[in-house]
């Protein structure tokens, strides 16, 4: 039974008669907080188990965590022997709006994390060369994660009304991973990859295909508006993920092998956690309909080819390098880069919570003004948060470099201004993005994308054959401002055709008035309407 005072409320207009209780402030809390203890022995009358405690030498009360493994998997267990998981009750709480900003920070913290934290365990642990071969093999599994995603978690975690069942959205990633596995081995192969480098490559694949399917099922669960559990399954999945690796890498010093029981890692927590905490938590789905997959597919191609554009186009260097430079080019390069990361996931966390005013901003026309107050407010923060880290590197970041990696970063000081330059550029780039998405008009940036990735090869390709590592940064930076600057020249066209269609309509209001009033003769209201017509013909292609 619920605890005393527990809230009851269906999950949605079509979910099943369960019990949502409230949930205690840790990961995955027991039931009930008066339920017996069994290993303390039978409880008094009017006593919960909490309050009973051995006395003389009686068996040791369990700790939280081991009462919560027992939990969970007795639970699991339980669901198991009734052969059915999407029929047991649900037991933790939605909207709860605190708590899932906490641990969905600390979910992308963890999963952000993961990789500038291994490429150091790997540097300190089997060298440079290596560490570079890593490196390259997770720069190449995060695009292959963008396949796998196929742009949907936002698209499902925004689909209230369940035009698309779960099911749906299961089949869709149970296909998209499939391809993302099949690309990464053909991609491999063309490489022409030895053993080791093939070995790292698909463990590193293997891994991050493990986060592409759950995060079909994190989004189910931001669906029904548990988005802290959704945080909660991705950083346990990332801290086992990176334990395994880490204790496996220094017992065997074979980084193929840590590679291939990171992955296991990840699946095992995908199939003991994040699969039945999901269908535990959420309304049973409908059944699946191939043509409501096929939908998904179409719906959803425009996201994932400006996500994957974007994600090529800022990679690129990292791949014309493979075949140029050495691999400890590659550790440099993307050690250089994570500070500047930094900048982006920042002002990710600054502008994220105002998306939703500034959607509502723009869609009331007198208080456009406030949404373009919001874009040159962000834009400063940007510049503001940039220079603050290029302070931060030049005082303690370079040293501390050095010491994490066990390398001497000194002679890179130069190069990680200017990549801190491009992270403050791909920081605008993305808000801006956002900021397009709202106006609705996302579609007319992929013609931009395809423009900048014919910069892309060239440029980086061009620097790195003549300067080497030095090549690869400052060709990142330009191929980054060339994709900024076009942005902005399709932002500020979109902006100002919408401004002078929201002054053509006011104009058009004031002349209905007027004819309404009989002041306006015949012939002007024709020509109001010839000059309207021209506005739009002139505008309306261009957006």
């Amino acid at each position: 039974m619920p605890a005393p005072g527990a809230r009851t409320r269906p999950l949605g207009a079509k979910a099943r008669n369960v019990r949502d209780t409230e949930p205690l402030p840790a990961a995955l809390p027991a039931a009930g907080e008066g339920a017996p203890d069994n290993d303390a022995g039978p409880a008094a009358p009017g006593r919960t188990a909490r309050q009973t405690r051995t006395r003389g030498g009686g068996p040791k009360k369990p700790n939280f965590i081991t009462r919560l493994v027992n939990h969970w998997c007795n639970r699991l267990l339980g669901a198991v022997s009734h052969r059915t998981l999407s029929e047991q009750e649900a037991e933790y709480a939605s909207g709860r709006t605190t708590r899932d900003f906490v641990w969905n920070s600390i979910g992308v913290g963890l999963w952000g994390m993961v990789f500038p934290i291994l490429t150091i365990v790997v540097t300190q642990l089997v060298g440079v060369e290596q560490a570079g071969m890593f490196s390259l093999a997770f720069v190449t599994a995060l695009m292959l994660m963008f396949v796998g995603n196929y742009g949907v978690r936002t698209y499902q975690a925004s689909d209230l009304d369940e035009e698309h069942s779960f099911a749906d959205y299961q089949v869709h990633r149970v296909v998209t991973v499939a391809v993302m596995l099949v690309a990464g081995i053909a991609y491999c192969y063309l490489r022409g990859y030895g053993t080791e480098m093939f070995t790292i490559s698909m463990g590193v694949y293997a891994y991050k295909a493990a986060d592409a399917l759950a995060d079909v099922y994190e989004g189910r669960l931001q669906q029904v508006d548990k988005l802290y559990l959704a945080g909660i399954s991705q950083a346990l999945r990332s801290a086992l993920s990176l334990a395994v690796f880490t204790v496996v890498l220094f017992l065997f010093r074979n980084l193929g092998v840590a590679s291939i029981a990171m992955a296991v890692a990840a699946f095992a927590t995908f199939v003991v956690v994040t699969f039945p905490l999901a269908l535990f938590e959420t309304p049973k789905s409908r059944r699946v309909s191939l043509a409501s997959v096929g939908g998904l597919m179409k719906q959803c191609l425009p996201l994932f080819l400006a996500l994957f554009m974007y994600n090529l186009i800022d990679n690129m260097p990292k791949f014309v390098m493979e075949g140029v430079l050495t691999y400890d080019s590659q550790l440099y390069f993307n050690a250089l880069y994570f500070p500047a990361h930094s900048i982006l996931l920042v002002a990710g966390f600054v502008y994220k919570p105002l998306l939703v005013r500034m959607t509502a901003a723009w869609s009331d026309k007198s208080k456009r003004g406030r949404f373009d107050i919001i874009i040159v407010a962000m834009f400063a923060m940007v510049v503001v948060l940039t220079l603050a880290m290029v302070g931060l590197m030049n005082w303690v970041g370079i040293p501390a470099l050095s010491f994490l990696y066990g390398l001497d970063f000194e002679p890179y000081r130069g190069l990680s201004f200017i990549m801190l330059a491009a992270g403050g550029v791909t920081a605008a780039i993305d808000f801006l993005y956002q900021v397009i998405t709202i106006m609705r008009r996302q579609k007319a940036v992929i013609r931009i994308y395809v423009i900048t990735f014919g910069f892309s090869l060239f440029v980086p390709m061009l620097l790195i054959n003549f300067t080497g590592l030095p090549g690869a940064v400052i060709g990142y930076l330009i191929v980054m401002c060339i994709l900024l600057v076009l942005l902005l020249s399709e932002y500020a066209a979109m902006r100002m055709g919408i401004w002078r269609e929201d002054k053509q309509a006011a104009e058009d209001e004031q002349a209905a008035a007027k004819a309404a009033h009989g002041k306006l003769r015949p012939s002007e209201a024709r020509a109001q309407r010839q000059r309207r017509e021209a506005v739009r013909e002139k505008y309306g292609r261009k957006s």
